[in-house]
């Protein structure tokens, strides 16, 4: 029996060995590297190019880049505390404070693919990837980065380090927030005049609507947007600008709980402006009004919202979310 006890004894202090060190290792150990394996661009552009990159850098980008200095001098981002304490880094062309300024530009359209930044390590998980947008607008991306436009001049703003939590770095160390497959062949623009697809790219590959408003950001499949559990049935928790929790809405066409009975114009004007169909203003911060999409993109994704499966779920948007 002695014989027995101590050697339950020596297993339990040896598991309990083991899982310190693994809280060790999570705590203190180094973050995984990659291979960075950027492609060799070099890009040239025209002021139509880098006009258009603005124009998604503002609905894409701002919301977490965008200073107090008016450009994208990066900010705290009070929506991602579930993973510690989160600043967006300064992404202006400062030589030295921009976090972006040494990037070629194969290294910034290889970031943005597959999430791999320039020193090997991962990018953060609430740092949107873009492996279904088109080469068109990933190169008008990099051309508003490389421009003279106001938001990336170079800002002498300076955000702290990121302080991730045990789960944050778990999940990273783990691998399950891990870098997506650079794309083996070249990504098409989508057809302007076929509205369902344009609704589809402008949705899950562009402005990452699907993610918001899909139930948990942990459950998302970002190589097949459609396959995500609950795909835009709302239920996703943010902070509203005093730090109240409050929940995504319901996006798809269920006449119930979500917006089966709303006309396009009326979610045109809730999109853009954030006008009710009541006539009331809806929109509250994290989700701003995207008043750069034109009518016929704001139309284009509510086609689309059309073709996807009704999921009834009901959303209590005036009662705080358990974070």
């Amino acid at each position: 029996m002695k014989r027995l006890l101590k050697i339950a004894g020596i297993v339990i202090s040896v598991l309990f060995l083991i899982f310190l060190l693994f809280v060790g290792y999570m705590n203190w150990g180094p973050f995984p590297t990659y291979e960075n394996k950027a492609p060799e661009i070099t890009y040239t552009f025209d002021s139509l190019e880098v006009e258009e990159g603005a124009r998604i850098a503002t609905m894409a980008c701002a919301g977490c880049h965008l200073s107090s200095d008016g450009k994208f001098g990066g900010m705290y981002m009070k929506d991602n505390d579930s993973f510690g304490k989160i600043y967006a880094p300064n992404i202006t062309k400062h030589p030295t404070k921009g976090k972006l300024a040494q990037y070629s530009d194969g290294e910034l359209v290889y970031l943005f693919r597959t999430g791999i930044m320039k020193n090997g390590q991962y990018a953060p998980p609430w740092m949107p990837k873009y492996p279904h947008m088109s080469d068109k607008d990933i190169k008008r991306l990099v051309a508003f980065l490389r421009s003279d436009h106001p938001f990336v001049q170079p800002s002498e703003n300076t955000t702290p380090p990121i302080e991730y939590n045990f789960m944050a770095k778990a999940l990273v160390k783990m691998k399950v927030f891990s870098p997506l497959e650079y794309p083996a062949k070249k990504i098409p623009h989508p057809d302007l005049n076929n509205e369902v697809e344009l609704g589809k790219y402008l949705s899950t590959a562009v402005y990452d609507c699907y993610g918001c408003h899909s139930p948990d950001f942990k459950t998302v499949d970002v190589m097949q947007p459609e396959k995500t559990p609950g795909y835009f049935s709302g239920g996703n928790p943010f902070l509203d600008d005093e730090g109240n929790p409050i929940l995504t809405p319901n996006l798809t066409f269920d006449e119930k709980t979500g917006i089966g009975t709303w006309t396009k114009e009326q979610f045109v004007k809730n999109v853009k402006y954030g006008i009710k169909p009541d006539g009331s203003g809806s929109n509250r911060y994290p989700m701003p009004p995207f008043s750069l999409l034109s009518d016929k993109e704001a139309g284009a994704i509510y086609e689309y919202l059309k073709t996807i499966p009704k999921i009834e779920n009901e959303v209590n948007r005036n009662i705080q979310a358990e974070m």
